[in-house]
């Protein structure tokens, strides 16, 4: 009689619904602390922490400080409403409904449409301007971004991530460093291409956000389609900034302050290839937990002893490269960086691309590999998943030291997608040409340009530098040292050469020989 008494009761038997719901994503104790400790000001405890953020190449969007402070009221205005009595039932129903309204597991476009709805009324609050609206008590939005606004949305979910490994306003500290914006202008022209707002072929070379301010916009239906297809991750950046935003108001202060000191005040898009605006793009891309690991390199960078091979510091060539990466057992990020596809086009026309791949190398002379990605890193972001057709993930064959007679030798070199001499991308044996061939000859991956203006025909082009990183841990870090250590003592033994072991020259088979040689009649006179 007594389990019945729930189903009878609506209101029971929704709070129970809804109670289900939140606990998916925080605990239900964690969620009753901060109804009853803050439901009368929400709006302080979602505010943005204090911080200051600068970029070293250009500054930041236009009113982004006023609209990160804007952030806090306006998901408090538009998913909870002011509680009256904390210890009313109805309140904790609202309360767990806001809740789950922006933090619940939904389809992919509901999520982007309460991340655009906050984004609006943060402008709103902030007087920025904002292209985009919806239509009252629906969550169909309609409009469209400028360049200037997508730059800006992308530079506010990048905050809303970062806010997460951010002290609490009550810890934050008047005198902390400028925090350092990623580069997010391979997101925006990627949108922007996506949409045909601009040409995928000479007008993205040169092309800035901060200069983009004449040019067309992009619909919240083509935005919404790019997302989706491109950067699934964008959606979530709203729901984990409410949970890190409720666990940072039980979370111990003191704890706090010294999380944010890992990011640096200058970027390392001259020193390396996997920068920070390129870490958080692959994060937002990755359905994996490799996501997190992106992540965190976007805020705080990678760190240097994941690089396992860079050709400016450890030489060119496959033999190099395999020196670096033999033994290692795990994920790995590769990035390519080259120039032109002739001799008569601009040094400057750089572009870049990157593997992701999920499992180590092997010496091989056929293709190999479970599952990994193809990335266009600049000057235009892409991902091309797998398309699940064919498994010719990976290819990586280099001459060993007993080497055989082949009729038809493979080719030396390492490869990507595609088959045997028609590879999707093709570095060759002394890593100084790659070529780069259209999507129809590969069914290994989805079809795309890696590049702009690629055309139907090969693109062959100058590499400049070769990065590696490896992802999997300290773990798998240690046991490719504890490999190569096996190996270099395997190649000692091999080189040492034991002297006793020849015994005594006079005794020798090699002895005898030679004096058979020098007298072949020897033998013949000391019978007679």
């Amino acid at each position: 009689m007594g389990a019945s008494s729930s189903t009878d009761n609506p209101a029971a038997a929704a709070a129970h619904e809804q109670e289900s719901l939140a606990a998916a994503s925080l605990p239900l104790p964690l969620l009753r602390a901060v109804f009853s400790s803050r439901s009368s000001s929400l709006p302080d405890t979602l505010a943005f922490p204090p911080a200051t953020f600068h970029s070293p190449t250009s500054p930041p969007p236009d009113h982004f400080h006023d609209l990160l402070a804007a952030l806090g009221p306006a998901i408090a205005s538009l998913f909870f409403s002011p509680a009256a009595s904390p210890s009313s039932s109805s309140d904790w129903l609202s309360f767990l409904k806001g809740f789950n309204a922006c933090c619940a597991r939904a389809r992919a476009s509901l999520p982007l449409a309460h991340l655009l709805r906050v984004y609006a009324a943060a402008c709103a609050r902030a007087g920025a301007p904002c292209g985009v609206r919806f239509q009252p008590d629906d969550d169909k939005v309609v409009g469209e971004l400028a360049p200037a606004e997508i730059a800006a949305l992308l530079s506010m979910c990048w905050a809303m991530a970062w806010s997460g490994s951010a002290p609490t306003p009550r810890a934050a500290d008047e005198g902390a460093e400028p925090v350092l914006l990623p580069d997010v202008s391979s997101l925006v022209l990627s949108a922007l291409v996506s949409a045909g707002a601009v040409a995928d072929d000479a007008a993205v070379w040169g092309w800035e956000a901060s200069g983009a301010s004449a040019a067309k916009g992009v619909s919240a239906q083509e935005f919404t389609s790019w997302v989706i297809s491109t950067v699934p991750g964008l959606g979530s950046c709203l729901s984990r900034y409410v949970q890190d935003r409720f666990r940072s108001c039980q979370a111990d202060p003191v704890k706090g302050r010294s999380v944010s000191a890992g990011n640096a005040t200058s970027d390392a898009s001259d020193v390396y290839l996997l920068t920070r605006g390129r870490a958080w793009a692959i994060s937002l891309s990755v359905r994996s937990a490799l996501s997190e690991k992106f992540l965190s390199a976007s805020i705080i960078g990678m760190d240097t002893e994941d690089l396992l091979y860079r050709s400016s510091a450890h030489g060119r060539g496959l033999s190099r490269f395999w020196s670096c990466v033999e033994g290692y057992k795990g994920p790995a990020l590769i990035l390519l960086s080259a120039f032109g596809g002739g001799e008569n086009v601009d040094a400057d026309q750089r572009w870049g691309i990157g593997v992701l791949t999920e499992q180590g190398f092997e010496n091989k002379d056929t293709f190999y590999g479970s599952s990994g990605f193809l990335c266009a890193t600049y000057p235009i972001f892409r991902m091309l998943l797998p398309s699940g057709t064919e498994k010719n993930i990976m290819y990586c064959h280099l001459h060993t030291q007993l080497k055989t007679y082949e009729a038809k030798p493979k080719p030396l070199g390492l490869a990507f997608g595609g088959s045997i001499g028609n590879e999707r991308i093709f570095i060759d044996e002394d890593f100084s040409k790659v070529t780069v061939r259209h999507h129809a000859v590969d069914k290994t991956y989805q079809h795309g340009s890696l590049i702009p203006n690629q055309g139907y025909l090969p693109v062959v082009a100058s590499i400049l530098d070769v990065e590696v990183w490896g992802l999997g841990g300290q773990t798998t870090k240690h046991q490719q040292d504890v490999y190569k250590k096996r190996e270099d003592i395997f190649s000692g033994q091999r080189r040492k050469i034991d002297l006793a072991a020849f015994g005594n020259w006079e005794d020798s088979p090699e002895k005898m020989m030679m004096d058979m040689v020098s007298d072949p009649n020897r033998n013949q006179r000391e019978q007679r």
